[in-house]
C-alpha cells in the first residue's frame, strides 16, 4: 500500500519526528496506523479533528500552537489544505520539488518536507523551505 511506501520512504530521510498531528477521519488515521510502521520510532501523535477540511491559513494557526520542543512536526491530513500550506509555507524550493507538487498535486499518502528557522509561533506564509516531495504516482 502507498501509505507504507510513503512511511518508509519518510523514514529514509532520517528526520527523528518529535510529534505527529493527524485528522480524526477513519482515512487519514489507516493511513497514519500503516505509514508510522515503518518508523524506527514513533513520534507522540495527536489526533486533531480541526485538521479535516481546514484551510492552510485555519493549519497554519494549528501549527502556531505546537510546543516549541517539538522540533519536527508531521502534520497528515487532507487536500486541497496540504498542498495549499505546503506551497504557501514554501518562500523556497530546493531543485525541481515544487514544479513537481504543482503539477502532480498531492495524491493520497504523498509528502512535502519544508524546513523552517524560528519558534513555531512565528511561522507563516513563506518563511519556510521546500526541501523534499514525494508522491506515489511518480
Amino acid at each position: 500500500m502507498d501509505a507504507a511506501v510513503a512511511g518508509r520512504k519518510l523514514a529514509d530521510t532520517g528526520i527523528a519526528f518529535d510529534l505527529a498531528v493527524c485528522s480524526t477521519s477513519v482515512r487519514t488515521r489507516e493511513t497514519w496506523k500503516l505509514a508510522v510502521h515503518e518508523f524506527p520510532e514513533r513520534p507522540k501523535t495527536v489526533y486533531e479533528e480541526r485538521v479535516y477540511e481546514a484551510s492552510p491559513g485555519e493549519l497554519i494557526a494549528l501549527l502556531n500552537e505546537t510546543p516549541d520542543d517539538a522540533q519536527n512536526v508531521l502534520l497528515v491530513g487532507h487536500n486541497p489544505g496540504i498542498q495549499g500550506l505546503a506551497d504557501i509555507l514554501a518562500g523556497a524550493a530546493e531543485g525541481d520539488a515544487r514544479e513537481r507538487m504543482n503539477r502532480l498535486g498531492f495524491p493520497a499518502a504523498a509528502y512535502a518536507v519544508l524546513s523552517f528557522t524560528g519558534s513555531w509561533k512565528t511561522l507563516e506564509p513563506g518563511v519556510g523551505t521546500l526541501v523534499d516531495y514525494w508522491t506515489p504516482t511518480e
